[in-house]
């Protein structure tokens, strides 16, 4: 059997699990979990890969919602990551439920070439994406170390082969004033909010002075008690990106400068903490980007290789492909206007473009399974192109 006669039978193999996947997709969407509360999600996952033959080891890396399937033995060991965390509020408006089941079924259906050509599959579950990194906690307890190569697909408005993501990390900031009554006596009074404030105005301002892919954004999460009362109390929480850790650790320095400066003007007590964990850019490994474009493309999709009109965000994929090749295609469910993190999207994830949306990103996962065990010469390639180092962008 050749490489494209294998090649039909995985996108077989995956038409013929429609209804089960999207009936996955669907009771995933319908139970929205928050990060690291996923454990429906997680359960039902883990439980489809089991029923289809694969080796089960829950509660991972200390994370009990994530998960690792593993089929087959021997090397190429090829990843493909599941993410199943849903929005506060929103539900899952990033799509997540696709990503998940996207995942389990492109697993299945690449049984088919480890019992070909030998290797091993791996769909490692990966909870808490949003604002928590649970791939973070888990490249830093070694879920990562015996993997090859590791893949994902999220849905957007476009279909794209490579994508950029931003390092980052999140700040939270309080300042302490004293409280007074804001009319009798606001003189004694020391104004925590207008430290926040302050602080605001001065990230403004430096935004005129950063590189342009750089994005600091926050919001106020406590701007006092009442609107007579001199606010003794603010609190805050921020984001930092920039293209590579480099830069975003003198972003860091400018941005609290902003905070220490506003606290000196203020009189306000400062305190702030960096989160522990931290977003790495995404190193999309080219090589195998093109490999999956043309797979996708096969399917009848116009895929660019990158596309400029997607927005630069950041996941916790770019932790992973800093140890080993990855990438992290997008596959459009929606109109290219159609933002994610939206009702709209999240309605949009439930729907038959979807639906269409997870069985041609598992058929394009598995089809390009089916290359890199089938030629070692593929897989060599793409950890060429890693071993050099080449940073997309």
């Amino acid at each position: 059997m050749d490489t494209e006669e294998l090649k039909t039978l995985v996108v077989s193999e995956i038409d013929t699990r429609r209804q089960q996947l999207n009936e996955l997709s669907l009771k995933i969407h319908a139970n929205p979990e928050t990060a690291f509360q996923e454990v429906k999600s997680a359960t039902w996952l883990a439980e489809y890969m089991k029923e289809n033959g694969f080796s089960i080891e829950q509660g991972i890396c200390g994370l009990a919602t994530a998960f690792r399937a593993s089929y087959g033995q021997g090397k190429p060991a090829i990843a493909i990551l599941a993410e199943y965390d849903a929005l506060p509020k929103l539900g899952h408006a990033c799509g997540h439920n696709l990503i998940a089941t996207s995942a389990v079924g492109a697993g299945v259906a690449s049984k088919l070439a480890m019992d070909r050509f030998g290797g091993t599959i791996l769909v490692i579950g990966t909870p808490g994406e949003e604002m928590y990194g649970g791939k973070v906690i888990m490249a830093n307890k070694g879920a990562f170390d015996d993997v090859d190569i590791a893949m994902m697909v999220h849905p957007a408005g476009l279909n794209t082969a490579a994508t950029r993501f931003l390092a980052c990390q999140t700040l939270e900031v309080e300042f302490f004033g004293k409280a007074a009554h804001a009319a009798a006596r606001p003189e004694v009074g020391i104004n925590a909010l207008e430290a926040m404030l302050q602080s605001f105005a001065a990230i403004n301002s430096l935004r005129q002075h950063i590189k342009d892919s750089a994005r600091i954004h926050g919001i106020i999460t406590d701007g006092g008690e009442a609107a007579n009362i001199v606010p003794a109390h603010t609190a805050g929480k921020f984001i930092v990106r920039a293209e590579d850790d480099d830069y975003l650790d003198e972003l860091k320095e400018r941005v609290i400068n902003c905070f220490i400066g506003a606290a000196t003007a203020s009189g306000a007590r400062l305190e702030y903490k960096w989160a522990e964990v931290r977003y790495a850019p995404l190193r999309s490994n080219l090589t195998l980007a093109r490999l999956f474009r043309r797979n996708l493309q096969s399917l009848g999709r116009r895929v660019h290789l990158y596309d400029p009109r997607i927005g630069i965000g950041s996941s916790d994929i770019g932790n992973v492909s800093q140890l080993v090749p990855s990438i992290h295609p997008l596959i459009a469910i929606a109109p290219a206007k159609m933002v994610t993190h939206s009702p709209q999207f999240a309605e949009t994830a439930a729907s038959e473009a979807g639906t269409k949306g997870l069985l041609d990103a598992a058929k394009a996962l598995a089809m390009t399974v089916v290359e890199l065990v089938a030629n070692p010469g593929a897989v060599a390639g793409v950890k060429e192109e890693f071993g050099q180092g080449r940073v997309s962008g």
